[in-house]
């Protein structure tokens, strides 16, 4: 009795794959059931080579080619947990260079008349407009642009920048003006130089989405009538505004205005005025007359509530050309 407790308290011991298969007693079912309990190890290679002794199962988990994979993922896991251990050196990757320059990436000819504007010197009104006019890259005749930079936020309703002004010397455009009015407004638009001028007929075009003008001035009386083609106008920049002039009951001195050289500015969200402020072949003295006419109309537009400096900076240049600081008077 003492014997058989004994044996009973012993543990069974695992016996290695080739053992078991050279064992004339073991079985098919015993040797199943022993990879289950995990009594044995298989290996590849131990399948290899007793493979014509040690019954498998055809297909399935229990087959070779199944613990062929199973063994080769095994051992795939442990090569990578051992590069892991390793002490490589661990590769950098290569700094990115910094970014070039607005000049260095602009065309050959950009770059030529770059080097006559010295960044650092700020130019005279008249100096800075003949040198622009020199820094011209392209062969067509640019526009010459004014852009400034006010000390106001346009989120502040009472900040927010915008009117029109009429350039002395015109912008150099030859622009088609359209009036939307009735009765007798409409022969006084065409006689102050009106390119298109009707009622309902006007209308009819604006339906079949027919736009062939640049600038549109109603008659307040008849803005209602616009209000459906909003967003076929709106987008375009073309819907009549009382703030920019193209509503007025007067539309005859509009149409003047518009014809003689009429812009509208407005401050962008940055803060920032852009507006052209002629055209190249209009020389100096032209563009100089036009600038000031701009200056002055931004001075008077002043906002009451503003404290510091309103106007910060200011710069000239053409439509692809370098920009030139220029003095202005604060």
């Amino acid at each position: 009795m003492a014997k058989a407790k004994e044996d009973a308290t012993k543990k069974p011991v695992k016996k290695p794959a080739e053992t078991i298969a050279k064992t004339p007693k073991t079985t098919k079912e015993a040797v199943v059931k022993a990879v289950d309990k995990k009594e044995i190890n298989i290996t590849p290679e131990t399948v290899e080579k007793n493979s014509h002794e040690i019954p498998l199962a055809k297909a399935g988990k229990k087959s070779a080619k199944a613990v062929k994979e199973t063994q080769e993922k095994q051992a795939k896991e442990i090569r990578k947990a051992e590069s892991k251990d390793t002490d490589k050196p661990v590769e950098t990757k290569p700094t990115a260079k910094p970014a070039r320059s607005r000049i260095e990436r602009a065309g050959k000819n950009y770059r030529k008349v770059a080097q006559l504007v010295d960044r650092s010197k700020t130019y005279s009104l008249a100096d800075a407009l003949d040198l622009a006019i020199k820094t011209n890259p392209v062969k067509f005749d640019a526009s010459v642009e004014l852009h400034i930079n006010l000390g106001v936020d346009p989120k502040q309703a009472d900040q927010n920048i915008r009117d029109i002004v009429v350039l002395p010397a015109g912008t150099g455009k030859s622009i088609k003006i359209a009036v939307f009015a009735d009765g007798d407004a409409v022969k006084q638009a065409l006689d102050a130089g009106a390119d298109i001028a009707g009622g309902d007929e006007f209308l009819q075009k604006l339906d079949k989405g027919l736009i062939d003008f640049d600038v549109l001035i109603s008659m307040p009386t008849m803005m209602p009538k616009l209000g459906k083609y909003a967003k076929l106008l709106g987008p375009k920049g073309l819907m009549p505004n009382p703030k920019s002039g193209t509503v007025t009951m007067d539309v005859a001195k509009a149409v003047v205005e518009a014809k003689a050289g009429r812009v509208e500015y407005r401050v962008d969200s940055s803060g920032i005025i852009h507006v052209a402020v002629g055209k190249v072949s209009f020389g100096s003295d032209k563009l100089q007359k036009n600038t000031q006419a701009v200056l002055s109309s931004v001075r008077a537009a002043k906002p009451a509530s503003l404290k510091g400096i309103y106007m910060k900076s200011a710069y000239i240049s053409t439509s692809m050309g370098p920009s030139i600081k220029t003095e202005i008077n604060i």
